[in-house]
Parts: structure tokens; C-alpha cells; sequence
């Protein structure tokens, strides 16, 4: 049949229509589909998009299309289906669905394209096309957030107020009230074949804003020199996308990590969450085979027995880069050693990095391969990120490399790698060794496949590493480096202020190591309280016989804090508000016994003054509530203002 301005169905389960059903319309005049939903006051404009020969093609270039509708049983639960087939006798055809899910504020809409014969090819597929975002949210204090790709070069996530002309964020966003808190949540939520991102650009006519969410991203964000590969077939599809409109945005953004979390579930880790030593701290390339027995005798003497431990009693002492100085028997001892001190040893691999940059020197682990055999060629070119070339993940060299290095660990004994400079294994290419691969993250989705196989039974730490795939790692440092001072905890907050959601997708976020040394006592607990409050907390001081006596008598005293590290509990906090200029100051979170923890940082110099206001923090102001400070180990009086001292922090719990 045709389309018409009155074809119209419900997106419903076979229920009663409640608020939360969406209704498609097709609008004739338009040529897009209308969506509507009582709840959230949705009323956009919505349609398809894709590149193909050259042009730019969209659901308005058809001249007619039919839609369907069915019921659909997943992992999302039971819901409907609806799909909206275009048909045009000079275009591939072109089926779009919606799939809505009882009890969801979201859908999810991908779309395929069908070759009438042979195949069809595209590098940039749109599922979600809106003419205005902005008008789910009125005239307030409006948002949009950016999302990085990764975590390289100290890149920052960002929440702007709509005055841009043009934003791209990587993978998602949210377009949200800054005081209401009500807000859109787009994107893609499948990453085995495009680099996703969300385009936002100010209308042509000057009011509100078109958002775009498309497969197909390619840019000095995403570290590309080259355009996104196509994806070619007889029938191809659109990475899946979430639209959705919540009360409150953080909600939504929680909602859309456990989306992917759904898609992808994050890696099993049958134990508690790792605490313990990064010899990158401080020591770098420092470490020797001395220090790291010494390193392990402190933590078993001073810390272990003062509460820092996980919950099953353990922690971890790691090895960062310098360790392939220690000798076979060297690691061996070293991770007995670590045994015997009730710790689990770790270790650090970059596997698709050639840091030498000698293209004719032989790998050591596939010796009838040269380096230049497995690199990642743009335009004939090596290609140097962060000082390294970058290696080709379906190489079969590389596959050799990681079998011989993980026999190495297992051999050994270690439990737990870190592994870094992940992205490199990410971006695109001339070409891969394995001609079915067409894009870069296809090509790292394999490469994470062989880790799996190599190292799945350790625990996987990605270091520099994209957000999306998720699901081959425990954990993912939230950001770039991070060392001692305020600067250093705001940068890795600046992470957890509006990427906290990532706790969905990985079973926890990694703040980086907490140094300790060369900062004031206020710095320190600032630091200390952004590891409990990001999800993994790794120590960085010197610890050995040579190392700062500072560093030592810090850990002594800001390591061993029962309270603050009882709120370490793998969780990171989210947001109260979502409007700071660069980042949030204020975090909360409530656990499974209804205890909320809260968390204010002053970032300057001068003394900051708060008053608690339970509302925001999502507890009910007319109700009465004890304030304990984890810090003083004091009950406070919650109803006066509170001074938080420059670079410092105030930690609280507040129980009913």
C-alpha cells in the first residue's frame, strides 16, 4: 500500500495503549515519520539516510514504501516490531525497524539495504535523522553532551549549552534541561562493524538544532587518516541506535549502557573488585625485580592488614612497562612472592603497537615476519600514533605474538594484565591481512577475539583503549593518565562526571593510579575519594626500600581510611546536576541497603560553602537523615552550610 498521511500504527505489545507507546506516523507532506508519545511530550520528525555511488540518499527519495507490524521476544524482553519497507526502482530497497519493549522509555530503529542484484555498499548508514532535537525540551537550560571516542591524549568529555553551530559526539549523546534534567538519549548500541557518532548542526532557520546518528565516523577523533570502510553485501545493515526520552537523562544514559550491556554482555569476573599497585605511578621505568618484592612486602606489612584489600581479601600488585627487564625465573618468583602475600600479581602487554618504529627488524614471536609486514598502512604510510606504529590485528604474526606472550604469563602465574594503547588496533587502513575485514573497528573486534582466547582467564584491564567494544575486558581506565594534584583529579572526574554510565558495559572503571606523593593532605583525599568514587582503585606511590618516605606515611594514613574505602564498592557515582563548565563537582550514589554516599570536590583555592539539598541528591527533603563524614569519622549537622577547604573534598553518607 501507499504511505499516506493517515497510515498510522501503534508501537505496542498487545495491551492497552498506555503513555509510554509510541505512534508512527507517516507524514506525507514531510516525507518523514512522525513519532509520538504522551509520555515526555514527544512529537519529532524522523527518517533514514545513507551513502551509496557517491550520493547521499534518504527515505524521502522513495516514492512509496509498506509497513508491518509483529510481536518480538529478545533479550530486551517481549515487545513489538514494526518496520517500514522503502521501494524505489533505482534504489536498493530499504527496510527500517522499530522494536519497542514493554516498561522502556526508549526504542531501538536500525535499518538494511537489499541490492535488486548483486551486492550494495555503503560507509555511512543513518539510522535516526530528527529535524529538531530540541523539542522535547522547551526553552531551558539546554544541554547537549559530548562523548570522546577513547581515552588518548587526555581528550575530555564535555556537556556544552546549545550555542554551538555544529557538535559531534562518538557514539552517543544527550540533549538534555539542565534543571529539569529531562532529556533525549541517542545511540548506537552494536560495534562490530561501525565507528558510530551523533552530529548535531543549528537549524538553517536559526531555530533549534537537526541530530543525526549515523554508522560510519572517521576523523582525528576517532584517529583516522582514511574514510570509514564500506560495508558490502547483497543485504547490509545499519548499526541498531537507541532514541529515547527520559526524566531524567541520567537515567537515560544509564538506560543506554545497559542497552549495550544487553547487546554485549560485560566480561565475567567471578571475584571482588581488584584494589591494589601500579608501578607506573611513580616508579616507570624504574622498576626492577628488587623494588617489585619490596613494592609487595609493604602493601602485606602496612596496608592489607588496615583495610586496603577487596572483599575477598586480596589485592593486586602490578607490573607496568619496564618489566620485560626481569627474567623468566625473576617473574616467577616475583608472582610467588605476591602469593604468599595473599596478593594477585599483574602484568602489562600492548599488543597491537610497534613502539622500535624499525620496520625491518623481525618480530621476536613470529620471527619469518618483519615488522613491516604487520603494519597498518594509510595511503602507504606507516601509521604513528601516541609514537608507535600501529599493527594490523588480523595478522597471523599478531596471533603468534599473542600466544607466545600469554604462555609467558601463564607460565608464570599472572592473573591480571593491563593491556594499553588499544586504539592503535582500531583505525583504518589501506587494507588488513584478512581481506574479509573492511573497517577499523571490525578489525579490532578480531583482534580482541584472540585476546580472549590468549588471556580471557585473567583478568583484562584496557588501558588507552575506545569505549565500544566492551565486552572482551573486566575494566577500562576512564581516562588518560592521572597523577597527584587537583588537576589530576578533576581531569579523571571530568571522566566520571558525564561517562560514569560506562560502569554498564564494563564490570568497572579504572581512575588511573592514586599518587600520593608531592600533593597537599587535601589533594590526597581528593584523589583517593575519585578512585572510590570511579570504581577501581589502584595505588602508584614507590613503595619500596628507596622510595618517598612521603609517599609511604601518605598511604599509611589516606590508604587505610575503613569508611571511605568501605564506599569502594565497584560503582561509579553519577552526576547531581550535568551543567559545570568543564567538570561536575558534586557525585552521588545510593547502595542496595538505601545508604546514599555523597561526594563535593573544590576544585580551586579558595574555601567553597554547600547546603545539602536532598531533593537534587533524590532523596525526600521532608524526611530526617543522619550525616556521617567518611573522612573525620563525624556526624555533621546537615541542615547548616559546610565548608569544603580548597583542593579538598567532603565525603559524606547519609543514611534515613
Amino acid at each position: 500500500m501507499l504511505l499516506a498521511v493517515a497510515t498510522l500504527l501503534w508501537m505496542r505489545v498487545a495491551h492497552a495503549a498506555t503513555p509510554n507507546d509510541w505512534k508512527i506516523v507517516y507524514d506525507k507532506t514531510s516525507k518523514t515519520l512522525r513519532l509520538t508519545r504522551p509520555a515526555g511530550n514527544v512529537n519529532v520528525q524522523l527518517y533514514a539516510s545513507y551513502k551509496w555511488n557517491g550520493r547521499l540518499i534518504t527515505t524521502k527519495d522513495y516514492d512509496r514504501g509498506v509497513l508491518t507490524v509483529k510481536s518480538v521476544n529478545d533479550a530486551f524482553g517481549k515487545g513489538s516490531l514494526l518496520q517500514v519497507t522503502y521501494r524505489d526502482g533505482k534504489l536498493p530497497t530499504l527496510v527500517q525497524s522499530f522494536y519497542q519493549y514493554t516498561g522502556k522509555d526508549y526504542l531501538l530503529t536500525d535499518f538494511t539495504l537489499e541490492a535488486a542484484s548483486g551486492n550494495v555498499a555503503s560507509n555511512y548508514m543513518a539510522p535516526v535523522n530528527l529535524n529538531d532535537m530540541t523539542q522535547v525540551l522547551g526553552k531551558g537550560n539546554n544541554r547537549a553532551l559530548f562523548v570522546p571516542f577513547d581515552n588518548d591524549k587526555w581528550i575530555r568529555f564535555q556537556s556544552h549549552p546549545l550555542d554551538f553551530t555544529t557538535l559531534t559526539s562518538y557514539e552517543t549523546t544527550a540533549v538534555f534541561d539542565g534543571d529539569t534534567r529531562k532529556g533525549l538519549v541517542v545511540g548506537s548500541v552494536e560495534h562490530d562493524f561501525w565507528k558510530s557518532a551523533v552530529i548535531m548542526n543549528k537549524a538553517e532557520n536559526g531555530n533549534g538544532y537537526t541530530l543525526t546518528c549515523y554508522g560510519g565516523a572517521a576523523d582525528s577523533t576517532t584517529r583516522d587518516l582514511l574514510p570509514h570502510g564500506a560495508k558490502e553485501g547483497h543485504v547490509i545493515k545499519s548499526p541498531k541506535v537507541m532514541l529515547g526520552v527520559f526524566n531524567d537523562w541520567r537515567t537515560g544514559m544509564d538506560a543506554y549502557g545497559a542497552a549495550n550491556a544487553t547487546i554485549a554482555p560485560p566480561k565475567a569476573w567471578n571475584k571482588a573488585m581488584p584494589v591494589g599497585w601500579n608501578s607506573w605511578g611513580v616508579l616507570q621505568f624504574k622498576i626492577s625485580y628488587e623494588k617489585a618484592l619490596e613494592v609487595s612486602d609493604f602493601f602485606h606489612e602496612n596496608l592489607q592488614p588496615n583495610h586496603f584489600v577487596n572483599k575477598d581479601g586480596e589485592v593486586v600488585i602490578g607490573l607496568d612497562s619496564g618489566w620485560d627487564r626481569f627474567t623468566e625465573e625473576q617473574l616467577k618468583d616475583f608472582v610467588k612472592h605476591c602469593k604468599e602475600n595473599g596478593q594477585m600479581a599483574g602484568i602489562y602487554w600492548t599488543p597491537f603497537t610497534d613502539w622500535g618504529k624499525n620496520p625491518d627488524r623481525n618480530i621476536k614471536e613470529a620471527p619469518e615476519y618483519k615488522f613491516k609486514d604487520v603494519y597498518l598502512y594509510a595511503n602507504g604510510q606507516p601509521q604513528d600514533l601516541d609514537g608507535a606504529y600501529a599493527i594490523d590485528p588480523t595478522h597471523p604474526a599478531i596471533e603468534q605474538r599473542m600466544q607466545k606472550v600469554a604462555d609467558l604469563f601463564h607460565r608464570c602465574g599472572f592473573q591480571y594484565v593491563k593491556v594499553d594503547f588499544m586504539a592503535h588496533g582500531a583505525i583504518n587502513a589501506d587494507k588488513w591481512y584478512d581481506p574479509k575485514v573492511k573497517s577499523g573497528i571490525a578489525a579490532y573486534n578480531y583482534g580482541m577475539q584472540l585476546l580472549d582466547k590468549y588471556f580471557g582467564d585473567m583478568y583484562i584491564n584496557l588501558s588507552i583503549a575506545p569505549i565500544f567494544p566492551a565486552q572482551y575486558a573486566q575494566s577500562r581506565r576512564i581516562a588518560c593518565d592521572a597523577w597527584n594534584k587537583i588537576k589530576d583529579t578533576e581531569y579523571t572526574l571530568n571522566a566520571v562526571s558525564y561517562g560514569w554510565w560506562i560502569n554498564k558495559i564494563y564490570r568497572f572503571n579504572d581512575a588511573d593510579h592514586v599518587v600520593l606523593q608531592e600533593a597537599t593532605e587535601g589533594e590526597n583525599r581528593a584523589r583517593v575519594t575519585s578512585a572510590v568514587i570511579t570504581g577501581l582503585f589502584i595505588a602508584g606511590d614507590d613503595f619500596s626500600k628507596g622510595g618517598s618516605e612521603e609517599g609511604k606515611t601518605r598511604a599509611r594514613k589516606f590508604l587505610t581510611n575503613a569508611e571511605v574505602n568501605a564506599a569502594a564498592m565497584g560503582h561509579s557515582f553519577r552526576p547531581v546536576e550535568g551543567t559545570g563548565t568543564r567538570s561536575e563537582d558534586q557525585f552521588v550514589f545510593t547502595d542496595e541497603q538505601g545508604n546514599t554516599y555523597y561526594a563535593a570536590f573544590n576544585y580551586g583555592d579558595k574555601i567553597r560553602s554547600i547546603q545539602l539539598q536532598y531533593e537534587r541528591l533524590g532523596l525526600d527533603p521532608k524526611k530526617h537523615y543522619s550525616v556521617r563524614d567518611l573522612w573525620s569519622h563525624t556526624d555533621i549537622d546537615a541542615g547548616k552550610t559546610i565548608d569544603i577547604q580548597p583542593k579538598d573534598v567532603l565525603f559524606l553518607k547519609i543514611n534515613k
